[in-house]
């Protein structure tokens, strides 16, 4: 449990979705990036972004915020 890879997902500044697991994540983020066309909302899929959160350090730590790069191209 505390050596699992967790997401937040975020629409400009607001957490829509946090400690979502590897599958989760992966299937969360594909919903949202259709369903923002769809739903004619005032974001865009340019509003949305992630942050991937290594595993906690230690019992109740904090988790490790992995950043990545600004060339390196998401895979969606």
């Amino acid at each position: 449990m505390y050596d699992e890879t967790t997401y937040h997902i975020y629409a400009q500044d607001r957490c829509l979705y946090a400690n979502l697991g590897e599958e989760e994540f992966e299937s969360t983020w594909e919903m949202l990036k259709v369903m923002i066309d769809l739903l004619g909302s005032k974001y865009t899929k340019d509003d949305l972004n992630y942050i991937k959160l290594g595993p906690k350090c230690g019992v109740g730590g904090p988790g490790r915020v992995i950043p990545t790069p600004m060339w390196e191209e998401d895979s969606y």
